[in-house]
């Protein structure tokens, strides 16, 4: 939970408000572009060959459209679970800058902790199009014997050590803010690419289990959305990131039983 503090309720409206209006505005990115996935997040290139392009250009092409859709997937799933961090960024800031300046440092912020999630959507959109390359992805989850073991190892690591060091980081923003701390434009988007590394660490493999379920599942994203905000922002978060890897572990043990025994 964000630590209680001295925050303008006026404030907080606006980095809220702004937060989660950039969310939305992803979701119906997410939406668009799952109404259209055959075409930009296609399973199996080998159904666009008849194109004049040649392959290296329907890579290419394919890649850049993959990375569009996974950075509008991580935006819309991950900046509501930043609204503790970025509120308390905003807070202390005020104390120190005009509005005006609080308001372009919190932007920078925020853009750093982006920048984190775009890299990590651009290896995503490489891996999927290697995976889709090799015959491996279905609709755009990986094949049920894959699949299973992307849940099981999901789950594993919610339970594990480093998803608790990672989580510990990002439900205590003053702690993090204050040991981060840095001044200037480029110190605060390194702040917010290192909120967003920690990020990283703590939500990786949930967000890998959209390989298993369907990158562009949208019911799947909605509940991996809500419990990595459940995890940060609720005093009951650690608990509920064991009950979910429980859970994965129980779904990816489901989906493997059947093949171990043919």
């Amino acid at each position: 939970m964000m630590p209680a503090m001295s925050v303008r309720r006026a404030d907080r409206v606006v980095v809220v408000g702004a937060l989660l209006g950039c969310s939305a505005m992803a979701w119906v990115a997410v939406v668009g572009l799952s109404a259209g996935s055959d075409m930009t997040m296609p399973s199996d290139m080998t159904m666009r060959m008849g194109t004049s392009m040649p392959n290296a250009e329907l890579w290419s092409a394919d890649l850049a459209l993959g990375i569009a859709a996974w950075t509008a997937m991580m935006t819309a799933m991950m900046l509501p679970a930043t609204v503790p961090m970025t509120t308390v960024f905003a807070a202390l800031t005020r104390r120190r800058l005009t509005p005006p300046a609080t308001a372009r440092a919190t932007a920078v912020f925020v853009a750093g902790y982006l920048t984190t999630w775009t890299g990590f959507s651009a290896a995503a959109a490489l891996v999927q199009q290697l995976l889709a390359s090799r015959g491996l992805l279905a609709n755009d989850a990986l094949h049920a014997g894959l699949g299973g073991v992307v849940l099981v190892g999901a789950g594993v690591y919610q339970l594990g050590p480093a998803k608790r060091a990672c989580l510990r980081r990002c439900r205590t923003p003053i702690g993090f803010l204050l040991a981060e701390w840095r001044d200037g434009v480029a110190g605060t988007a390194v702040m917010g690419v290192r909120h967003g590394l920690w990020c990283l660490g703590c939500c990786l493999p949930l967000m890998m289990v959209l390989f298993a379920v369907g990158v562009m599942n949208l019911a799947w994203m909605a509940v991996l959305a809500a419990v990595v905000m459940v995890e940060k922002t609720m005093s009951f978060g650690a608990t509920a990131a064991r009950v979910a890897g429980a859970v994965l572990i129980g779904l990816g043990v489901w989906t493997l039983t059947p093949l171990m025994w043919r």
